[in-house]
């Protein structure tokens, strides 16, 4: 589905951004605890596994614990039915005609479908599981929220339909910045310009990889467009073999925000010019910017990234932390 399909408020990718700051924060006890829940999990996970001695961990990421095709997405031999082809609607959700699912039933609950357009969800409680996502085009998205709350993503694939013209622009999006207590985890995202679009709530154990590419793209892995909403990135594998834009990026719209409340914790990564973008790049303050427990790879530069593992990282922050960063190849400790 391209977006000019869409009504004129719900199809500018500009807009989207300019409430982020804004945007509510309801419910950020109950997420603390989920986030920290789930989160300590899958970093244990990683650890136990991928402890200081295991090497070279990008070769095969699940022998050491992280994401990886074998252990995310849709599992293998599960049945799915195509919409609209085999069915068109369900509890809380239908296909909209015009080339969309939309999502607008509190509570929904999708799973074993393939759905081969935009799947558009307004509204909260929702419960994304075993469900495959294929979009294309300039301006598309896989899976967008809007104005939502406690939306789930997880053992989910979601791409594009080839990595050149067909990549999908967004496969994840919070299109506005203002949904809150998201949780993403255990995807399988390929064919990519940006895999993951949020600023608030988790993702987890995510195998990020394969981007796609147009002349004039930018490409992320992870993209929080800045807030102080709390954010928290933890055991996933982002692969971006571009040498631009990143892996993780944690970026404010405009200069004169401040960043805050982020945790980025047990990742594996590898490729973009900068594997992470701590967030200053536009001389915004950043505080409680928690970088913890990651490995960089070399499996497409000699420093991670093309130009090295971090850019724009203030460690003098506060409470900002940087520790136990490591390189994958050597297991010597990565500084900001």
């Amino acid at each position: 589905m391209n977006a000019t399909t869409r009504p004129a408020a719900a199809t500018t990718t500009i807009s989207r951004r300019l409430a982020a700051a804004a945007g509510a924060v309801a419910g950020t006890a109950a997420l603390a605890l989920a986030v920290s829940a789930v989160a300590g999990t899958a970093a244990a996970s990683a650890s136990a596994k991928a402890g200081p001695a295991q090497l070279n961990c990008a070769a095969a990421p699940s022998a050491c614990g992280y994401p990886d095709a074998t252990n995310t997405g849709v599992p293998a031999g599960t049945t799915l039915l195509t919409v609209p082809g085999q069915v068109s609607s369900g509890p809380g959700w239908h296909y909209d005609p015009r080339g969309w699912v939309e999502v607008d039933g509190n509570g929904a609950n999708l799973t074993g479908l393939y759905i081969p357009v935009n799947l558009d969800i307004t509204a909260s409680n929702v419960t994304i599981n075993h469900v495959q996502v294929v979009t294309s085009g300039p301006n598309s998205f896989g899976i967008s929220l809007r104005h939502t709350a406690n939306v789930t993503i997880e053992n989910s694939t979601i791409s594009g339909v080839n990595n050149t013209t067909g990549r999908v622009g967004n496969a994840i999006d919070d299109i506005y910045g203002d949904s809150t207590a998201m949780t993403i985890k255990n995807n399988n995202i390929t064919n990519w310009r940006t895999a993951v679009q949020v600023s608030s709530g988790l993702v987890a154990g995510n195998y990020i990889h394969a981007p796609g590419y147009t002349p004039g793209d930018h490409v992320n892995g992870i993209y929080d467009t800045g807030s102080a909403q709390p954010l928290t990135i933890s055991g996933n594998t982002i692969f971006n073999s571009m040498n631009q834009t990143d892996d993780i990026t944690l970026e404010a719209s405009a200069p004169g925000q401040t960043i805050a409340n982020k945790t980025i914790t047990g990742n594996l990564l590898a490729g973009g010019g900068y594997s992470i973008y701590g967030g200053d790049s536009l001389g915004n303050a950043t505080t409680s910017i928690k970088i913890t427990g990651n490995r960089f790879a070399t499996l497409y530069y000699p420093n991670a990234g093309a130009y090295g593992p971090v850019a724009y990282y203030d460690p003098a922050g506060p409470g900002n932390t940087w520790t136990a960063n490591t390189s994958d190849t050597t297991g010597n400790t990565i500084a900001s």
